[in-house]
């Protein structure tokens, strides 16, 4: 039996509705003739029919006729060496050093204004303490 002549089934009918929509956004078809080639892409039972739905439109290409492999992804070999320096975890130095920066504004603000403001850094510090006790929590877990 030919390609064409094959039944084509709900995944099928649903890419050439997608596929439809495209040409649609692209303005390659006006909304009625749209709304007529998906009524006949959900009715139709073979993949000729399905494959005539889309002949017209530019891009389209049926998978036996492709000339694109499909991507193949390679595992890096065993005996490839770890990447050294490299750990998980948050960055310690940096949320600090935003910490203390935002302490050092605070300060200066206060200073400048003769008075002791509202401590608002200390709303920095909360992500910076789940920083540390993450860090603290997952480094049984790492070798050094």
């Amino acid at each position: 039996m030919a390609h064409e002549g094959m039944r084509a089934g709900d995944g099928d009918r649903q890419r050439v509705a997608d596929r439809l929509r495209e040409a649609l956004d692209e303005g390659r078809l006006d909304l009625s003739e749209y709304d007529e080639r998906v009524q006949q892409a959900y009715a139709a039972k073979t993949y000729g029919e399905l494959e005539g739905l889309l002949a017209d439109l530019p891009g389209t290409v049926p998978v036996e006729k492709a000339q694109v492999e499909p991507h193949r992804v390679t595992e890096p070999p065993a005996s490839a060496p770890a990447m050294k320096g490299h750990r998980s975890g948050p960055p310690l130095p940096g949320i600090l050093g935003v910490f203390l920066v935002c302490v050092v504004v605070w300060a200066m603000s206060s200073l400048g204004s003769g008075e002791w403001h509202y401590f608002w850094p200390g709303w920095v510090l909360i992500p910076v303490v789940f920083a540390l006790l993450a860090h603290f929590r997952d480094r049984g877990k790492r070798g050094h």
